[in-house]
C-alpha cells in the first residue's frame, strides 16, 4: 500500500522520482491516513447504524459541519478521479485527515465521545457523523491503498467475504444550509488557530501545562463576533480551554490567562 501510495501521489505528467527520503515521506503520509481511520473505527465499534443513527437535523452543529466537509472532500475526489489526477486525490485525502479530522474535528470530539452517556444524543450525534465519514472515506481511499481499505471495510461490514471494491460512492445525508455552515466554521477555525497560538505561548513560558489550565478572552466584532457568540457555552469545548470570554470590540485580540 505504501508503494501504491507513492505511485498515486506522484504527478505522472512529469518524471517519477524515488529515493529513501521520498519513501520516508510516503510512510509518514500513510500514517496520517491510517491513524485517523483507526480512531474512527474504534469510536463506532459499538454503533449499530441500522438502529442508532440520528437524523441529521438532530446532530450537533459541529457534526453537521464535519458532514459538510466530508461532502466537499467526496465531490473533490470524485472529480479528480474522473480526470485521472490521482496525486490530487492523495493530497485531498491527506489534508482532510491531518487538518480537518486530526487537527480539528476529532481533537474536539474526544471529550464528548469519552464522557457522555452511550445512548445520549451528544454521543449518537458524533457517532452518526463518524459512521458516515468512515463510509465515505474508505470508498474514496480504496483505489489508492486497496489493502488498507479492504481491512477497514471488513471491520465496517463485519463480512470477511465482502469487498469495498463492490461498493458505489457513499450517499451522504442531505442537509440544508451547508454553504453558510462552511463559511461560519471557517471563521471559527481561524479564531481557533489564534487561540492555539496564545495557549502555546503560555505553555512555552511554563505558565500552563495543558490548555485546560487557561481561560481565553477574545475581542472581535462583525461576522466573527456573531459566529463565536452563536456557539454559546460550547465555545470553550471548541477551543479546548477552561473558559472563554467574548468581548465585542473593533480592536481584535486573543488573550490566554493561566488559571490561579
Amino acid at each position: 500500500d505504501r508503494l501504491r501510495l507513492w505511485v498515486a501521489a506522484t504527478d505522472y505528467s512529469g518524471e517519477l522520482a524515488i529515493s529513501d527520503e521520498i519513501l520516508k515521506g510516503v510512510v509518514e503520509g500513510y500514517r496520517r491516513i491510517r491513524n485517523p481511520l483507526r480512531f474512527l473505527l474504534a469510536n463506532i465499534s459499538d454503533f449499530d447504524a441500522s438502529t442508532a443513527t440520528l437524523q441529521v437535523e438532530q446532530w450537533l452543529e459541529i457534526d453537521r459541519y464535519a458532514l459538510a466537509l466530508t461532502r466537499q472532500l467526496q465531490q473533490t475526489c470524485q472529480g479528480e478521479y474522473e480526470r485521472f489526477e490521482f496525486h490530487r486525490v492523495v493530497q485531498a485525502l491527506q489534508t482532510f485527515c491531518s487538518e480537518d479530522l486530526g487537527g480539528f474535528y476529532l481533537d474536539i470530539l474526544k471529550d464528548r465521545l469519552y464522557t457522555t452517556a452511550p445512548k445520549s444524543v451528544a454521543r449518537r450525534s458524533a457517532q452518526s457523523a463518524l459512521w458516515h465519514i468512515t463510509q465515505a472515506f474508505v470508498r474514496l481511499l480504496a483505489p489508492i491503498t486497496a489493502f488498507t481499505a479492504e481491512e477497514v471495510w471488513a471491520v465496517l461490514s463485519g463480512d470477511a467475504d465482502d469487498s469495498v471494491m463492490f461498493q458505489q460512492w457513499h450517499q451522504l445525508p442531505v442537509q440544508s444550509g451547508e454553504a453558510e455552515l462552511l463559511t461560519k466554521w471557517a471563521i471559527v477555525r481561524e479564531v481557533r488557530n489564534d487561540v492555539t497560538k496564545a495557549l502555546e505561548a503560555r505553555r512555552e513560558a511554563g505558565e500552563i501545562g495543558a490548555a485546560l489550565q487557561a481561560a481565553v478572552e477574545i475581542r472581535c466584532a462583525g461576522d466573527k463576533f456573531a459566529a463565536l457568540t452563536s456557539l454559546g457555552d460550547d465555545l470553550k469545548f471548541v477551543f479546548i480551554c477552561s473558559a472563554t470570554t467574548l468581548v465585542e470590540s473593533a480592536e481584535e485580540s486573543v488573550t490566554a490567562t493561566p488559571l490561579s
